[in-house]
């Protein structure tokens, strides 16, 4: 369906999503060892919760005019997620597929973590972990403010990031001015950089604090397509408060000998690695 110089995009089928998931899982360990750095681990848990969002019928955009004044807004807050999203815009048609070769190339609008205005389809710069919310609950204050009830404002973030306390200012602020058009989604892959999220700094029980704090909390697996679609669809539904959709995910999915391993958080892949990984990344 088309707006006002901008479209609806139509959801996929199920399979389609899950064939698609396969593809660029290889799309990004392949981009990650060409470039010699990267975040493998995350990238693989957070894509499928980016591929429900830009391709199971739930945000609003348009490739041929990312800028459409109705567009939703997605704001990758765990910038070092960036290989992922740069992989789902491709897809999307934002960009060249044959440009993702260039990540964190000198030069290149594909850095280490996105950077407005270098890039169709990026929508904040992102880099010190934390900031994300912040920056979603302005945009969504700002479009109630000035009237917009068009679009709604989504932000993804990493479990690791609820260690910052700017994020909890954030939902707190959240609530303050009742952001219903403010959807959160929490990558709930349980690692970060220097190992299990709950070892250096306990976050749980995370829904009981969102909770506490007024939003409405729903909790579903980040890996099923279905499950996920559900959660983010109710989310949408919500006219009275901000909403954070907790997906349980697995670091490193979908590449056994990086699941659920922390080493894999910041380290690249060497040629054999990444033949192996693609050897486990096989087409449903």
């Amino acid at each position: 369906m088309r707006g006002k110089k901008g479209r609806l995009v139509s959801p996929q089928p199920i399979k389609q999503l899950e064939r698609l998931s396969v593809e660029l899982r290889r799309r990004i360990i392949t981009m990650i060892y060409k470039a010699g750095s990267g975040h493998p681990a995350g990238c693989l848990s957070c894509l499928d919760i980016l591929i429900a969002l830009y391709f199971g019928g739930i945000l609003k955009y348009d490739p041929k005019n990312p800028n459409w004044e109705e567009r939703d807004r997605f704001l990758l807050s765990a910038g070092h997620y960036a290989p992922a999203l740069y992989a789902v815009l491709a897809q999307a048609g934002f960009f060249a597929v044959e440009k993702l070769t260039s990540l964190r190339d000198f030069g290149s609008g594909l850095q280490g973590h996105p950077q407005k205005n270098k890039l169709a389809g990026i929508e904040t710069t992102a880099g010190l972990l934390g900031q994300g919310l912040s920056t979603g609950v302005g945009l969504a204050l700002s479009a109630r403010k000035e009237r917009k009830f068009a679009h709604r404002v989504f932000v993804l973030l990493s479990d690791a990031e609820h260690q910052e306390g700017q994020v909890w200012e954030a939902i707190m602020a959240a609530v303050k001015y009742k952001l219903s058009n403010l959807v959160a989604i929490v990558d709930r892959n349980q690692i970060q950089i220097d190992g299990r999220t709950d070892d250096i700094m306990p976050i749980n029980p995370l829904a009981n604090k969102y909770s506490s704090f007024g939003w409405k909390v729903l909790e579903t697996n980040g890996h099923e397509f279905r499950r996920l679609l559900t959660a983010i669809h109710q989310a949408k539904t919500e006219r009275q408060r901000p909403v954070v959709v907790i997906a349980d995910t697995i670091a490193g999915k979908g590449v056994s000998f990086m699941e659920g391993r922390p080493k894999w958080h910041g380290k690249s892949l060497n040629e054999q690695e990444w033949q192996k990984a693609l050897g486990s990344l096989k087409g449903k």
